[in-house]
């Protein structure tokens, strides 16, 4: 029974009842609706504000616009929206990659990210659903002989990826030939091509076309060899406060929020996402 439901039934005039029980009853029931309005805050922002963790160099998580000055991304804007759908504030945690983004989560160091929703991950944290896919690809510096994707599995090939990520565990069963090479990071990676320490670096097209804005003649090889499907991540143990979570993804997808930050983001190599 709903609360105007029974508002009517109390009130009702074959209804003999104090009015006093009447106070009582509808005080219970406000009540019982105010703690319930307030359960998402407690839940998902425990500490008072929303730990949104990122990390630099990618547009699905923090990247910083070098004309402006300005902070973007789908962690960094989604993060601070969803602070303000919780009336609390948004307080940034910075990472080095996201493998340490996700182990943070984990650990309840952190309450809210964005980042591929893999089922190893899933292990670890709780994934609303799908807001946007990304394509996976490979980055070739501008002295690269390489054209085309298929032209990678060669011996003495080196393939950087970030430590810790999905493609370091993923790639290696794709090449017999190509050796993969892990590095610490984005940045890191960035100066391994430019110092020749590896030929080419996969990972999702966002991040891979951002890099190449800082390397003059670099290009992302045509094709993909995957799909990263992004979701919002939050601790396990906090599942009651998942359709909360997937309201808002609903409402950022359909009101324009998720185009818009994407925009600004200037991510590149999305496909609209899968279920």
């Amino acid at each position: 029974m709903s609360a105007s439901q029974l508002f009517r039934s109390i009130l009702h005039p074959g209804c003999v009842i104090r009015s006093a029980f009447v106070v009582a009853i509808l005080t219970g029931v406000l009540g019982a609706l105010g703690v319930h309005a307030g359960d998402e805050k407690d839940l998902l922002a425990p500490t008072g504000s929303l730990r949104v963790g990122v990390y630099r160099g990618s547009p699905t998580s923090m990247v910083v616009d070098p004309a402006t000055g300005q902070t973007h991304g789908l962690a960094y804007d989604l993060g601070q929206e969803f602070a303000r759908r919780l009336n609390v504030p948004a307080k940034y945690v910075t990472f080095q990659r996201v493998a340490d983004v996700v182990t943070a989560i984990k650990n309840n160091e952190v309450d809210f990210t964005v980042t591929n929703a893999t089922p190893a991950r899933a292990e670890d944290v709780s994934f609303s659903p799908h807001l946007i896919s990304v394509e996976l690809g490979y980055l070739v510096p501008a002295t690269s002989p390489i054209n085309r994707a298929d032209e990678l599995d060669r011996p003495g090939i080196r393939i950087g990826v970030t430590k810790g990520s999905t493609s370091e565990r993923t790639l290696p069963a794709k090449f017999k030939n190509a050796k993969i090479v892990a590095a610490e990071n984005v940045r890191v990676a960035i100066e391994m091509l430019n110092r020749g320490e590896i030929d080419s670096y996969a990972t999702n097209k966002p991040t891979l076309f951002e890099m190449s804005d800082s390397m003059p003649g670099a290009h992302v090889l045509d094709g993909n060899w995957g799909l990263e499907h992004m979701a919002i991540a939050i601790p396990r143990g906090r599942e009651q406060g998942l359709p909360f979570v997937a309201d808002f993804v609903r409402e950022a997808q359909a009101n324009g929020q998720l185009k818009k930050t994407a925009q600004q983001a200037g991510l590149r190599g999305a496909v609209k996402a899968e279920p």
